[in-house]
């Protein structure tokens, strides 16, 4: 086996690679969205998952602060049922911006619908 076909990735490593490219933008938009109402971490993981955007906390933790670090998102610790919780909500920037890319998720999938109708059998 050549050194160059030992580092090729597989066509299932490429597939994972691409899926979760595509996956990032719809988790973020998703996120946005739902903190128009505030949640904390692990509400916000459930309220996801019950919808059928299972996030890992791994993922979405650093995600958060990301967005908050952006200006994205506002966040305050609270303490409910005796331990301190971060709740987080969409800031006045945040509810701009998820405005705005919401308008291009609607036309990006206006775009794939017809471009997928054309090349479907």
């Amino acid at each position: 086996m050549s050194a160059q076909h030992a580092t090729s990735p597989t066509p299932d490593s490429s597939f994972e690679n691409l899926r979760l490219e595509l996956r990032r933008g719809a988790l973020v938009l998703a996120v946005l969205a739902r903190l128009r109402t505030e949640h904390y971490g692990y509400a916000l993981r459930k309220a996801l998952a019950e919808q059928g955007m299972d996030i890992d906390e791994n993922t979405l933790y650093p995600l958060l602060r990301r967005l908050e670090t952006q200006g994205l998102l506002d966040s305050e610790w609270r303490e409910e049922d005796k331990r301190p919780k971060r709740f987080y909500r969409l800031s006045a920037k945040g509810d701009a911006v998820l405005v705005r890319l919401l308008e291009q998720w609607t036309d990006l999938d206006a775009s794939l619908r017809r471009i997928l109708t054309e090349v479907q059998p």
